[in-house]
């Protein structure tokens, strides 16, 4: 019996045509669009001007973009608007750096001794655990009702996602970078700029951002308490008198400190970490 084969005839490129490239699909992101993140608080900003300017939306719950801002415009103008933004900058300031030293200081000694991670990571893990707003009580009982608990509270607030980051980040340098720096005799000063702050930045830079809007969000609750001035404390006044309006700026400037904040972070780290190619980059 003869086995018989067929095989499929692949036409020859005609004379004088070239032969069809396949396009590579692209799967990276793309271009990076310039002023990206404005787009999407400037669409909900357009939604709610539409909305105000079509009825559906009920004045008295939720006023217009421009009475919102009317109304900002009069309170910068009595002077009421600039020591309430100065102040909730001071406090903001303050605990965040305390918050920020002490998440990197404690993450470099835990992450680079064992007798450190034992002594550290295990107590700032329970820390963790506990609601840092419900430690607002025993604070004020401890340091007053004055501006340390508050600054306080907000440092708490800010070390611990710097030092849960940063510490993964060191957790999870490749150990092979230590050998080799063994092998080339590094001295233990070169060996944490040349190896360990390198490992560790895109970790460290993950808990800046977060501890940037964690300063915020601690911000405002604590300037609700026992408190004569902030934003937090403007914003209470007017939840008092049904002033919605002065809600919404106290919101607003709320939402863009914390967009101008975390994109400082971004911009910095995107300078700071030009040599990673990455989807972001």
């Amino acid at each position: 019996m003869t086995a018989v084969t067929t095989t499929t005839a692949v036409p020859a490129a005609r004379a004088g045509e070239l032969p069809q490239v396949r396009r590579r699909r692209r799967l990276s992101p793309g271009r990076r669009l310039p002023a990206a993140r404005l787009v999407g608080p400037l669409l909900v900003l357009a939604l709610w001007a539409a909305a105000s300017a079509a009825g559906t939306l009920d004045t008295g719950a939720v006023p217009a973009p421009w009475t919102v801002l009317r109304t900002a415009g009069r309170l910068w103008t009595d002077g009421t608007l600039p020591t309430d933004v100065l102040t909730s900058l001071k406090r903001a300031g303050y605990g965040f750096a305390i918050g920020l030293a002490a998440g990197v200081l404690l993450a470099l000694v835990s992450g680079l001794s064992r007798t450190g991670e034992a002594l550290i990571d295990g107590t700032v893990q329970l820390n963790r655990a506990i609601p840092t707003l419900g430690l607002i009580p025993l604070f004020i009982l401890w340091l007053g009702i004055g501006e340390t608990f508050k600054v306080a509270i907000i440092a708490i607030v800010v070390y611990i996602p710097v030092y849960l980051n940063t510490h993964a980040a060191l957790a999870g340098i490749d150990s092979r970078y230590v050998e080799l720096a063994e092998v080339q005799g590094l001295s233990r000063l070169s060996f944490v700029r040349q190896v360990v702050i390198p490992g560790a930045l895109p970790g460290f830079f993950v808990g800046l951002r977060l501890g940037v809007t964690s300063s915020w969000l601690g911000l405002v609750v604590l300037e609700q308490i026992n408190a004569t001035s902030g934003l937090g404390y403007l914003m209470f006044q007017a939840q008092n008198y049904g002033q919605t309006d002065v809600i919404l700026v106290g919101l607003l400037i709320y939402g863009v400190f914390g967009l101008v904040s975390d994109s400082a972070v971004r911009i910095v780290e995107r300078r700071v970490l030009s040599w990673r190619r990455t989807l972001s980059s």
